[in-house]
């Protein structure tokens, strides 16, 4: 008797190991990483007027040092007014942007085509500000998002929000310029998924 005990034990041990294995293989799903919107002040953009960009990566939300301009560990550049991605005549990153007009938190996908990439010529972001020629404030363009294929390949979404220190309300001509603010959002699976 003892020995039919243990021995069914032991079948229905194995049953249920075996079971709880099939059914683990079947049910794990890889975990759904939340997309954050982040803030960012304050970015030197070229302020002291050194001809060198500020380069900026969307993945580790962190300005990479220039020794590093010839690597992918960059997604997006600034200096004064212009914005350069890592990609085509501006970096050998995968970069590619578009500027679309929008808002922000609605834009939940980024488009599929309509990419471009910097060129000699012409840079992927432009239009994304206004120069007032009479108080000679540069503003962001309302509802001006930049979306990105970064350097690696993955998708973000940025729109600048000031281009002076501490992003004043109303910038003058004694507000200190060439200072980013701005808020983006990153993809990290590689899909074009903001939410």
């Amino acid at each position: 008797m003892k020995q039919i005990l243990t021995a069914g034990m032991l079948s229905l041990s194995l049953f249920t190991l075996v079971s709880c294995s099939k059914d683990d293989d079947n049910t794990v799903t890889p975990p759904v990483v939340a997309v954050e919107t982040k803030t960012v002040a304050n970015v030197d953009a070229d302020a002291a007027n050194k001809g060198s960009f500020t380069l900026y990566s969307l993945a580790d939300n962190k300005v990479i040092p220039n020794s590093d301009s010839a690597t992918t560990k960059w997604d997006i550049g600034f200096k004064a007014t212009t914005i350069i991605i890592n990609g085509g005549t501006s970096g050998p990153g995968k970069a590619e942007a578009q500027v679309i007009t929008g808002v922000f938190s609605q834009l939940v996908t980024a488009p599929e085509t309509g990419y471009t990439t910097d060129a000699a010529a012409k840079k992927a972001i432009t239009g994304w500000y206004s120069y007032n020629m009479t108080t000679h404030v540069i503003s962001p363009v309302t509802g001006a998002v930049i979306v990105l294929k970064t350097a690696n390949g993955n998708y973000a979404k940025l729109e600048v929000t000031s281009y002076y220190k501490d992003a004043p309300a109303t910038p003058d001509q004694n507000s200190i310029s060439r200072y980013y603010n701005f808020r983006f959002a990153y993809q990290p699976d590689g899909t074009r998924k903001f939410n």
